[in-house]
């Protein structure tokens, strides 16, 4: 491992109501584990809880905090959720070099951590700082691999959800101040869509359409594979690929394609629907 950059980087944040709020309006995921205290209340988790992706962006931030410079650019990144965030806990954001890959990429370890301990968003994340060229390789997507149930809760194997979305500059400044992230790629006139905001769009499907309001994210793996930018036309879909009825849990595929079929952001996510506000009977 390079001595280029520091080997950890962290910080400390409470996350209120307000936070999973903004975060809500600025990605339209108003899934009520999230932002509705009174349907929280009645769910496993008993109140509100964060946002998987909001998470995802106080990771995005230390990344630009411990690569300072002209920027550093997301080639992937997997996050479990073991434990949910709730509103007024304080977290601990914890990012550690693991490894230099090929040239220039680094792997990093990331972790949310609350302050007794509980690890909440755990994963790995490969960056490339900017300035330095891409020679790594990323792997194909993945798939929905074992058997499965052919129904649950009235989901079935291939179905999909997809919503359009063009982020302005606006949204870009909104996501900036909600979670510090000052990543040089995210201004200026040739500015990049964060990778937090672009997995928002999952958070929203998920969240509200397929599975539907009261879905809980459980893992996301996600790999970026073309930059978006501000204005320009996105396309997110996601994709029923596995039904496991006795844990009450989906696999989808989730994609972002950009103008030409140009495939922005490729991956699965692994999600709970026990809290599903309309499910049918099994």
């Amino acid at each position: 491992m390079s001595g280029d950059f520091p080997q950890r980087a962290s910080f400390r944040r409470v996350l209120l109501q307000e936070d999973f709020d903004r975060f809500a309006q600025l990605t339209g995921d108003d899934n009520p584990i999230h932002c509705d205290p009174a349907y929280a209340q009645h769910t496993h988790f008993g109140a509100t809880v964060s946002h998987g992706m909001l998470l995802y962006g106080l990771i995005a931030k230390a990344l630009s905090e411990l690569i300072p410079g002209p920027g550093v650019r997301q080639l992937s990144q997997e996050l479990m959720f073991p434990n949910p965030t709730y509103t007024g806990e304080e977290i601990r954001i914890e990012l550690a070099c693991q490894d230099r890959v090929a040239v220039g990429a680094l792997d990093l370890l990331t972790r949310v951590i609350k302050s007794e301990g509980a690890i909440t968003a755990e994963g790995r994340t490969r960056v490339l700082p900017q300035g330095i060229p891409n020679t790594t390789a990323i792997g194909g997507a993945p798939g929905g691999d074992g058997e499965s149930d052919t129904e649950l809760y009235g989901l079935r194997l291939g179905m999909q959800a997809e919503a359009t979305r063009r982020f302005t500059d606006r949204d870009l400044a909104e996501y900036g101040d909600l979670v510090g992230d000052r990543n040089p790629l995210f201004r200026g006139a040739s500015a990049e869509v964060p990778g937090p905001l672009l997995a928002g769009m999952f958070s929203d499907l998920l969240g509200t359409r397929l599975p539907g309001r009261g879905t809980g994210w459980m893992k996301q793996r996600l790999q970026f594979l073309s930059p978006a930018r501000p204005d320009e036309a996105l396309l997110a879909r996601v994709e029923i690929t596995r039904l496991r009825a006795a844990k009450e849990l989906v696999n989808l595929r989730t994609q972002i394609l950009g103008p030409g079929q140009r495939l922005v952001v490729d991956g699965e996510a692994l999600v709970l629907v026990r809290n599903l506000e309309h499910k049918l009977p099994r």
